[in-house]
């Protein structure tokens, strides 16, 4: 079915130039996807972390479920007593091979499964995210058809967070769409120039599920083995991947540390 959109005024988060291929909406199955293994390496079993009383898995679960833009939402796991866990709580699971070496290999498998246009790729370490976050991710995806994947970034306001690996930086042009991913500092201020934004970002991906299926099957790519980061593979390859800006922040847990700082938050 077509439609035509209304009109929007420009948000502070990012705006959509007029284009010819942004005039129409069409309706596009949207599949939610949480790939949990077991077998983490910083934190093995992370996503049965108990965080009040409830998994970690479940935390997300119910947050993603508020999106009003995801049509199914499923977890994808190799792990019996995650597959349990999902069970339990009423949410739905599918099992999945062990041998996949990323989650975007394992929501490409569980894809398969099921009819859909559109696959968001929501990471199980985050119990908090935010489902508008992941809302205007979908939505950028549906209003151009000329990018192949959209993600979301931050604006980031602690300078520690800067310098530090772990947060991957992400710069993009004047159509919001990306140029580069990476674990440094980037763009490097050469001149120490003052009102320099830097930008964090998030691990969410929403893909075309045809374009998800292509990638899955193309080699590591140079700088994506340099990096450790997949979305390089995208960029390297000539696709192109649409960010979203936010205010907001979520709460990433990769390490037992992680899970005492959330538990000391929430109380």
């Amino acid at each position: 079915m077509f439609f035509l959109p209304r009109r929007r005024k420009s948000t502070k988060a990012y705006d959509y130039k007029t284009e010819p291929n942004k005039t129409r909406l069409i309706k596009m199955k949207v599949l939610g996807v949480i790939p949990a293994r077991y077998g983490s390496t910083r934190f093995p079993g992370k996503a049965l972390a108990d965080i009040n009383g409830k998994p970690m898995i479940q935390w997300c679960y119910e947050s993603s479920l508020k999106s009003k833009l995801i049509d199914k939402l499923i977890v994808a796991t190799d792990d019996k007593r995650i597959f349990d866990a999902v069970k339990r709580f009423g949410g739905e699971v599918v099992m999945t091979s062990r041998k996949h070496r990323s989650g975007t290999d394992r929501i490409a498998e569980a894809a398969k499964k099921f009819k859909c246009d559109i696959v968001v790729n929501i990471q199980g370490d985050e119990p908090f995210i935010d489902y508008r976050i992941i809302d205007k991710a979908i939505d950028a995806l549906k209003k151009d058809r000329t990018v192949q994947v959209s993600t979301a970034a931050r604006k980031i306001t602690d300078k520690k967070e800067i310098n530090n690996p772990n947060n991957v930086k992400v710069v993009f042009d004047d159509e919001f769409r990306a140029l580069y991913f990476s674990r440094s500092a980037i763009p490097f201020n050469r001149d120490s120039l003052k009102n320099v934004s830097y930008y964090k970002h998030y691990g969410l991906y929403v893909y075309r599920k045809n374009y998800l299926m292509k990638i899955t099957k193309m080699p590591e790519s140079r700088l994506e083995k340099t990096e450790k980061l997949e979305q390089l593979r995208v960029l390297e390859n000539g696709g192109k991947i649409k960010i979203v800006l936010t205010n907001k922040d979520s709460i990433s847990i990769d390490t037992s540390e992680d899970l005492k700082g959330v538990k000391k938050w929430l109380s």
